[in-house]
């Protein structure tokens, strides 16, 4: 027994460090796969973080936006303040470290307020906006109701250069039942030009409670077969000067008006096709073709 000693107690301190070496490889490994996942944590933190940078300068940049399409002073004094909070919430996000979780969370409800705040302000442009859809429908108060929603107006400028669009339109006179006839010498009506010896030409303002009311001027234009036109002097017309043939200033009140417009025929005329054209507040608002022998 004594001859087999030190053999046993050798292999027991084999057995000893073999066990000493399992345990070091066991600690590595449980340690190695620690950093893993804490590294893996940190990188899910950086990316969490990088996402609320990104969300704050998406709404910075849509206060600004907002900012740009209004020009309600007092709303605009809103939106500038509301977007420097913004800033100055993503500055001290980009400062604090991804291990900072308290702060990390505050600045993540802080977010959460900024995308309320932000909703409400668009309600309110919203709001604003289906006001001044509503104007358009007004008559005589649509060119007043459209200053004062003008001043007080959030929503896009291209709606409200589209609705200032719409009143200009709807503001137009309009001249409906064009007739020319001719006149013989007698006064009486002709069928041939070569009789003619006056050129009547009636027309009818049409109701329209939306243009404002006061005196008008009108001007008759009547173009002849060979394309010259009948002159009795010019008028402006979209960036140049325009003949016309007759002028009548008439009173306009918003209801139906009729006009009666007269050449005095001075030289031969030839028949052929004619062509009538009337005008007012730099608009061309009638015009129709008639044939004469």
């Amino acid at each position: 027994m004594k001859r087999y000693l030190p053999w046993i107690v050798g292999g027991i301190a084999v057995l000893a460090l073999v066990a000493a070496l399992a345990w070091m490889l066991f600690e590595r490994q449980g340690l190695k796969e620690e950093n893993q996942e804490l590294q893996e944590l940190r990188e899910l933190a950086e990316l969490d973080k990088q996402e609320m940078e990104n969300d704050y300068e998406r709404l910075t940049v849509q206060y600004g936006e907002m900012i740009s399409q209004i020009n309600n002073d007092s709303l605009i004094a809103q939106l500038t303040q509301e977007q420097l909070r913004t800033q100055q919430l993503l500055k001290e996000l980009k400062e604090v470290k991804t291990t900072d979780a308290r702060e990390i969370t505050r600045l993540k409800k802080e977010l959460e307020t900024v995308r309320a705040v932000l909703r409400d302000y668009i309600r309110q442009v919203d709001s604003l906006n289906q006001v001044n859809q509503q104007l358009v429908a007004e008559n005589d108060r649509v060119k007043d109701e459209l200053a004062q929603s003008n001043q007080a107006n959030a929503g896009l400028r291209q709606e409200k250069q589209n609705l200032t669009e719409k009143v200009a339109i709807a503001a137009q006179l309009d001249a409906t039942n064009i007739s020319m006839t001719i006149l013989n010498k007698r006064g009486k009506v002709t069928k041939k030009m070569k009789d003619c010896k006056t050129i009547q030409v009636n027309f009818t303002i049409a109701r329209n409670v939306t243009a404002a009311n006061g005196n008008r001027t009108l001007y008759v234009r009547i173009q002849t077969p060979a394309g010259s036109v009948l002159t009795e002097g010019t008028f402006p017309y979209e960036n140049r000067q325009l003949e016309y043939s007759m002028k009548r200033v008439v009173e306009y009140a918003g209801e139906e008006l009729p006009v009666t417009a007269n050449w005095q025929v001075g030289e031969y005329l030839e028949g052929g096709e004619y062509r009538v054209s009337i005008f007012s507040d730099g608009n061309m608002i009638g015009t129709r073709t008639f044939t004469f022998k």
